[in-house]
């Protein structure tokens, strides 16, 4: 009989093991249930100023407007602000609790992107509207541009810009494209602003030297108001931001669309998630979501 009661009892533990095994199977957003996925989650954002914070928090309606009708950041207090993409990305990289959003051409093997509603972060994805985050990379400048910092803008829209574009995994934007032919431009120019455009454009400006060695282009990164700020003070040639102008900005300076780009949601890579809703990622940084038990629950 005492060995009856034991034979139970073990069964009885390897019962409640399988349903916890099948409950957890429920869970889209998980593929292996490893600790890394457990304990309160590390919410990491950029700054204020940052034109990939204004872009998200509009996407992801993690802004809102209140009740005098104007529109809030809703990003949880307690989040660890970032500067730049690589701060936000070696934050991630450290952190097995972490969570963060960063320019989707800048991912690379040390974090992992996420799936939004099912559908992968890619540049196809972008491209056909089905990846649901994206933005575009502007330019900007005041008044007519100068004609070396003309130069480098009709490099940029050109063909061979373009083709920098894509080879660094963003979105070109313009259609069919016109060939550039260098004309040997001398001189200096300074952009500054967004740290998420700042990548393509370090390209774009090792493609330009290529053909037109002799202009000096001093890329100054910072975020995309501090970006548009400079273009309307004179402080720079061409200011950079990674969302759209705001009315204010554009009353002073003319945009340029030179790219699309998706913002990717990164986790650590022992991280088990792997897909998120929208609604999930706004209550991530809402602070309605504050576990990664919870957000497994969801």
């Amino acid at each position: 009989m005492k060995l009856n009661k034991i034979v139970k009892g073990v069964f009885a533990v390897a019962l409640v093991a399988t349903l916890a095994a099948c409950g957890g199977a429920k869970d889209a957003t998980q593929t292996k249930g490893d600790a890394a996925s457990q304990g309160e989650i590390a919410v990491i954002s950029r700054e204020s100023g940052s034109g990939t914070r204004g872009a998200f928090i509009e996407l992801t309606k993690v802004e809102a407007k209140g009740d005098d009708g104007k529109k809030k950041d809703m990003t949880i207090d307690t989040a660890e602000i970032a500067n730049s993409t690589n701060i936000v990305m070696t934050s991630v990289a450290n952190n097995p609790a972490a969570i963060g959003y960063i320019s989707l051409g800048s991912v690379n093997d040390k974090v992992k992107a996420l799936k939004v509603d099912g559908v992968e972060a890619t540049a196809a994805g972008v491209k056909d509207g089905s990846y649901k985050l994206s933005r575009p990379f502007n330019i900007a400048t005041k008044g007519e541009a100068s004609p070396e910092a003309q130069d480098f803008i009709n490099f940029i829209l050109s063909k061979q810009g373009q083709e920098v574009v894509e080879k660094e995994g963003y979105i070109a934007k313009i259609e069919t494209p016109a060939e550039y032919t260098g004309n040997g431009m001398k001189g200096k120019i300074t952009i500054s602003g967004s740290s998420s455009v700042t990548p393509v454009m370090e390209k774009l400006k090792e493609a330009y030297n290529v053909i037109n060695p002799d202009m000096a282009i001093q890329i100054q990164q910072s975020d995309s108001t501090t970006g548009m700020t400079d273009a309307i003070n004179g402080i720079s040639d061409i200011g950079m931001a990674s969302r759209e102008l705001k009315e204010e900005e554009k009353a002073s300076l003319t945009p340029t669309v030179i790219a699309l780009d998706g913002i990717a949601i990164i986790v650590n890579n022992e991280n088990a998630t792997t897909d998120m809703s929208m609604e999930q990622i706004k209550g991530v940084y809402t602070g309605e979501i504050t576990s990664w038990d919870a957000l497994a629950a969801k």
